[in-house]
C-alpha cells in the first residue's frame, strides 16, 4: 500500500494592533482637559501606528511583512546551500550507479561473469538538511493538485473514443476465475499469481482496484493509474496492445469460433475496437516513453478500459507477469522465479529485476537496492529505501505477500486456482 503526504500550510494574520484604552473621566474634569487629552490620545495613536510594520500585498492578495520576507529568504539560502552541498555528493554517486549497470549489461552480453565489483557496494547519499521554505505570499494551496484519471475516466474515454462498454463481471468471484483460467493456461503458478495479486492489491482488491484506492477510506484518492490485480499503468495497457495485441486478437478469435448467435455476435464486435485500439497504439514507436504519451491520451485512457473486460482483461494482466517469465528463461535463468522475485521484476522492470534475481545468494546481502533504480525512482521509493539490501528487499516483500494471502481475497483467488486444477485431472 503507497500513502502520499501533501504538506499543509496555515496563514497567519498580522495582529491587530490593541488601542489605548482611556480610563474614565470624572464629571470634575473641564472640557479644556476633555479637549487635551483627546488630542494626546489621538497623538499616540498616530505614532504607534507610524512605527508598526506595513504589510505589503503579495502574490494572490497574501499580506506579507518585511520581517518575514526576511525570514523566508534566510531559510531558502540555507535550503540552497543545504541541497547543493548534497548534490555535489550524490551526483557523481548516481553516475556511478548508471556506469556500473551499463558495465553489467555488457558482460552479460559477452558472457563474462558478475563480480561483486561490478556493483556499488556503498549506500546512496542521505539528505538531512531542511525542507524548501514555503513563500509566505503563495500559500500552498495556490497549487492545484494534479488530477488523476480514475475508472470512470477510462470508461467514459473507452464509450467516447471506441464506442466500447466493458463486459463486466456478474460477481468478482467470476472475474477471479477467468483470470486464473488465462493465468494457469499460460503458465502463471499458483504460488506467483496468488502472490503477486495480494501484494499489489492489497489482499482483497477486486478487479477494478486502483492504486490509492485499495481500501474504502474517506478523502482516498488515486495516486496513479496502476488498475487490476497486477495493477498496470496506462502506459503497461498501450505497451501490451502495441507488442501483444495480434496474440491477443487470435485468442478472442478461437473462443468466438466456438461461440453461436448474439454471444459470438457481441465478442466479434469486441474483437473489432480491439483492433481499432491495437491500430492506435501502433502509429508510434514501439518505445516506452512513447506510448507513456499515448497513455495520457483521451484514447489511451480509452483504452485502459479493457483491464475491466471480463474477456480481455485476465489476458492484459496475465500477459504483464507472463512478460517478465519469458524474459527471464530468454536471459538464461532456469531456476523457476518465486513470487518475491517476479514481484522484483514487476516492481523494476524486467532489466533491473533480472539483475537481482540472477544474483548469487550470497551477493544478495551485500548489494544496495539502489543499483536497480533511477535516482529519482529510488528517493520515490520508500520500500527500496527501507529494504535498502537485495536480500532485504526480497525477504520484506515475501513477508508482505504471507500477510495479504491470508485475507479474503486472496483466498478466493486461491479457490479459483484449486478448482481449475481439479477440473483439469478430471
Amino acid at each position: 500500500m503507497t500513502q502520499q503526504f501533501r504538506r499543509q500550510s496555515h496563514n497567519t494574520g498580522i495582529p491587530a494592533s490593541e488601542g489605548l484604552k482611556a480610563g474614565r473621566i470624572g464629571r470634575h474634569l473641564r472640557p479644556i482637559s476633555m479637549l487635551l487629552i483627546t488630542v494626546a490620545g489621538l497623538a499616540l495613536s498616530a505614532s504607534a501606528l507610524a512605527q508598526a510594520p506595513v504589510p505589503k500585498a503579495g502574490a494572490h492578495g497574501v499580506a506579507v511583512t518585511d520581517q518575514q520576507m526576511a525570514d523566508y529568504r534566510r531559510k531558502l539560502a540555507e535550503f540552497e546551500a543545504a541541497q547543493q552541498n548534497f548534490n555535489e555528493q550524490a551526483n557523481p554517486y548516481w553516475t556511478l550507479i548508471a556506469d556500473k549497470r551499463k558495465s553489467r549489461n555488457a558482460k552479460r552480453s559477452a558472457g563474462q561473469p558478475i563480480v561483486p565489483d561490478d556493483y556499488v557496494l556503498t549506500q546512496p547519499p542521505q539528505y538531512t538538511g531542511p525542507g524548501k521554505p514555503v513563500a509566505p505570499s503563495l500559500p500552498a494551496t495556490a497549487v492545484p493538485p494534479k488530477t488523476i484519471p480514475v475508472v470512470a475516466d477510462f470508461l467514459l474515454n473507452a464509450q467516447q473514443q471506441f464506442q466500447f462498454v466493458p463486459t463486466r463481471p456478474a460477481t468478482e468471484i467470476d472475474f477471479k476465475k477467468a483470470y486464473v483460467r488465462v493465468a494457469s493456461a499460460a503458465g502463471l503458478t499458483k504460488e506467483q499469481a496468488v502472490r503477486i495479486y495480494a501484494f499489489e492489491s492489497g489482499g482483497n482488491g477486486k478487479y477494478d482496484v486502483q492504486a490509492g484506492l485499495e481500501f474504502d477510506r474517506p478523502g482516498a484518492k488515486a495516486i496513479s493509474t496502476a488498475l487490476g490485480y497486477n495493477q498496470l499503468l496506462t502506459t503497461n495497457s498501450v505497451e501490451l496492445l502495441a507488442e501483444q495485441g495480434d496474440q491477443f486478437l487470435k485468442t478472442l478469435r478461437n473462443r468466438a469460433a466456438q461461440m453461436t448467435g448474439p454471444q459470438k455476435a457481441a465478442l466479434e464486435r469486441k474483437i473489432a475496437i480491439l483492433q481499432t485500439m491495437i491500430d492506435f497504439t501502433r502509429t508510434v514507436a514501439d518505445e516506452w516513453s512513447l506510448h507513456e504519451q499515448l497513455g495520457t491520451t483521451p484514447k489511451g485512457l480509452g483504452i485502459h478500459a479493457l483491464n475491466l473486460d471480463v474477456d480481455v482483461g485476465p489476458l492484459l494482466q496475465t500477459q504483464k507477469l507472463m512478460n517478465s517469465v519469458i524474459f527471464d528463461k530468454r536471459k538464461g535463468h532456469t531456476a523457476p522465479l518465486t513470487a518475491a522475485e517476479l514481484e522484483m521484476m514487476n516492481l523494476t522492470g524486467d532489466g533491473n529485476g533480472f539483475d537481482m534475481v540472477s544474483m548469487p545468494q550470497d551477493l544478495r546481502p551485500k548489494v544496495p537496492t539502489s543499483n536497480f533504480f533511477s535516482r529519482g525512482g529510488y528517493e520515490r521509493n520508500s520500500i527500496a529505501r527501507k529494504h535498502n539490501v537485495v536480500s532485504a528487499l526480497l525477504s520484506g516483500t515475501d513477508a508482505k505477500m504471507d500477510q495479504e494471502v491470508l485475507l479474503r481475497g486472496a483466498k478466493d483467488m486461491a479457490a479459483a486456482f484449486g478448482s481449475r486444477e481439479e477440473s483439469v485431472s478430471k
